[in-house]
């Protein structure tokens, strides 16, 4: 047990920038590091301990979030074109700052989730290219 927190307790603000970025919602953010960690726990006996903890980790939070995007997607209201809405998004920003992030989360909304994953394990959590490829071969849990 020892060995658990020494290894996980460290990636938990890390966890859920990752989850937050991915939901982009607080509550089911915290929610979805809480299953992963419950997850981790369940099934730390059966890891590979020759392989990085920290991408069987963000492995299964990032398999948990799939399912829970996947859920969202089959719930998601009725589809408006952009078109319809375009007054409504023209409001002035107040802050430039407010401006690029804006534009850097409609672009990442763009993306596939698979891709935005991918870049928010390298850019944001600051893992090689190989780390954020290794959280897709590895399963989340048993």
């Amino acid at each position: 047990m020892k060995d658990l927190l020494q290894h996980v307790e460290p990636m938990i603000p890390a966890l859920r920038r990752y989850a937050r970025a991915l939901l982009r919602d607080q509550p089911a953010a915290d929610d979805l590091v809480q299953d992963c960690l419950e997850k981790v726990i369940t099934y730390w006996h059966s890891r590979r301990s020759h392989g990085d903890t920290r991408s069987w980790v963000f492995a299964i939070l990032h398999n948990l979030a799939m399912t829970a995007l996947r859920r969202q997607a089959g719930s998601r209201g009725l589809h408006v074109a952009i078109e319809d809405v375009a007054e409504s998004l023209s409001a002035r920003a107040t802050q430039e700052d407010g401006l690029h992030y804006r534009d850097l989360m409609s672009a990442l909304d763009t993306l596939p989730a698979e891709q935005r994953s991918v870049l928010l394990l390298v850019s944001v959590e600051d893992m090689s290219y190989a780390d954020a490829h290794a959280c897709w071969r590895f399963p989340s849990a048993p």
